[in-house]
């Protein structure tokens, strides 16, 4: 009675377990089935069941191509704007080139003109500083170099006289250094010019005098006014061109200011 007990239990047991072991895999693929039988019926229902294109995974290749499509066309576009930004970009580089380049043309023309205009400048204030001029505009010499009489302690006169009235303004004849301004004895008011040539003027007779010693002057800068101060018989300039600063060092002042390119 006891080994049938437990024979009959162990049995149960087992057979307890086969019969939920087999209903688990009747449902599973009961399950299965029904999944398989489902796609099936979708598929073939969208086409009364008889296009075997129209599945399910047709459709997702279909879909697939069109996204891709889509993908490339996008790609395309992204890459013709690439290409159209890239060439602008390099054409406003060649234009930024391009206007340095006119630029600095520019900027070499001008600095060539204003060099140019410099230069230009230069050389005409050189030639105007070694210009000469006569010491009074407009006049003319009223007495000559050398002239004899008794007026002049020598006996002859040793510069020339341009006629002028007191107050005539008196002209530096060229660029130069005063050594000499004040009283002259007998020449009365007078100033003495060491000219850039080495060479001297001096001017006599003067109302009044306007530069100093030690003053540079250019051609025809006022140094004084005519007078009659000294030993003369009326206003006038005496005018004379010399070797050094002394009186007895005198030359012919009318070649001098004609080899100078004065015309008097």
């Amino acid at each position: 009675m006891a080994s049938t007990r437990t024979a009959t239990g162990k049995h149960r047991r087992t057979s307890k377990v086969n019969i939920r072991t087999g209903a688990n895999v009747v449902g599973i693929t009961t399950v299965a089935s029904g999944v398989v039988a489902g796609i099936t019926g979708q598929a073939f229902a969208a086409d009364g069941g008889s296009s075997p294109q129209q599945t399910g995974l047709t459709q997702a290749i279909v879909i697939g191509d069109g996204i891709a499509d889509h993908i490339e066309a996008q790609a395309q576009s992204q890459e013709t704007a690439a290409e159209q930004a890239a060439a602008k970009a390099k054409a406003e580089a060649i234009a930024r080139q391009e206007a340095a380049r006119k630029a600095e043309a520019a900027a070499k023309k001008a600095k060539a003109e204003r060099e140019a205009k410099e230069r230009a400048a230069r050389e005409a204030e050189r030639k105007r500083l070694n210009t000469f001029v006569s010491p009074v505009s407009g006049s003319y010499v009223s007495t000559g170099y050398e002239a004899a009489s008794g007026l002049w302690s020598s006996g002859s006169h040793t510069g020339i006289d341009f006629h002028a009235s007191t107050g005539t303004t008196v002209h530096s004849v060229g660029m130069g250094e005063i050594v000499e301004a004040g009283w002259g004895g007998s020449y009365g008011n007078n100033v003495v010019i060491k000219m850039n040539d080495g060479t001297y003027t001096q001017y006599g007779h003067l109302s009044s005098i306007s530069v100093s010693v030690g003053q540079k002057v250019t051609p025809g800068q006022q140094i004084g006014l005519s007078g009659a101060t000294g030993n003369v018989t009326g206003p006038h300039l005496h005018f004379e061109a010399r070797t050094s600063a002394d009186y007895g060092s005198d030359m012919d002042p009318l070649s001098y200011l004609r080899t100078h390119g004065v015309n008097v």
